[in-house]
């Protein structure tokens, strides 16, 4: 069993993109409804670049979760995605960033999700220190609002003002 250590928040300014050695594009749905009050897990299919996985996580808030990935034909995945899933697609670029001794994740969402940009850090343990750079800005790690299932559910588009901040 993999166990996923992970700090988010949401990032200031665009600074970090200069920085960026990788980018890919994500593509991923939903194939449960979490709003089911007896659901233990998200169960999702996602594109990322040319490859693509089913992934199980946990429906935990907070820095650690359970996580299981298996590989996918990528062709299935895109079948699955057009005809299976709950709620909209979500779409996003993913960078890569290196600061200090951890590698960034930043995804900046499209479609209903454009103008969220999260970034998310991977952690050894949950004691692990995390340099954070000027352009890390609120922690959102305990706000399912952020966890992109929620996201499938309740996209940043429709969320008020007050919500974005």
């Amino acid at each position: 069993m993999a166990r996923e250590i992970e700090r988010k928040f949401l990032m200031k300014g665009d600074a970090w993109k200069a920085l960026a050695f990788q980018q890919t594009h994500f593509a991923q749905g939903y194939l449960n409804d979490i709003s089911d009050k007896t659901a233990k897990s998200s169960v999702r299919v996602r594109i990322e670049g040319e490859q693509a996985n089913l992934n199980i996580k946990s429906l935990e808030i907070g820095l650690s979760r359970d996580e299981y990935e298996v590989h996918l034909p990528l062709e299935d995945a895109k079948k699955i995605l057009a005809t299976l899933t709950v709620g909209p697609v979500i779409e996003k670029i993913r960078y890569l960033v290196r600061y200090a001794d951890h590698i960034w994740e930043i995804d900046e969402f499209l479609g209903d999700n454009a103008g969220l940009i999260i970034g998310e850090v991977e952690m050894e343990t949950e004691e692990d220190h995390v340099v954070l750079p000027e352009w890390a800005g609120r922690e959102v790690t305990n706000e399912a609002r952020f966890y992109n299932i929620s996201l499938s559910k309740y996209p940043f588009k429709e969320w008020s003002a007050d919500e974005k901040q």
